[in-house]
């Protein structure tokens, strides 16, 4: 079975950077379109970063310039650089499959506060 074990989570101040990173197991990790998914408190998970088996990387609009997305296929592993956090950007945040699976890892949390 395919498991995602995400980390890098953490409490930080608005402005502030952090960098997740995702541990891909049960698949062959290079053959496959991945992403970053998030869900905000009260709200559903949502997809804000994607990249494709050759590398072609989509942002959406509301992290555009801030976050950046990339893949270490010999470790197979999903980053998410994240930078110029605000409190908006406060989820837990996972990695999947593009499109998703209907599984979930357990997420990190990130959370923007002053």
């Amino acid at each position: 079975q395919v498991r995602f074990v995400e980390s890098g989570g953490a409490s930080v101040q608005p402005g502030g950077s952090l960098r997740l990173s995702c541990w891909v197991t049960g698949m062959n990790f290079r053959l496959y379109d991945m992403g970053w998914y998030r869900q905000a408190p009260g709200k559903e998970r949502e997809l804000v970063a994607g990249i494709t088996s050759d590398q072609n990387t989509m942002i959406v609009d509301s992290v555009e310039g801030r976050f950046a997305i990339s893949r270490d296929n010999v470790r197979r592993k999903l980053y998410l650089q994240m930078d110029s956090l605000r409190p908006e950007d406060t989820a837990v945040y996972y990695c999947n499959k593009n499109p998703h699976l209907g599984y979930w890892g357990q997420g990190t949390q990130v959370s923007v506060a002053s």
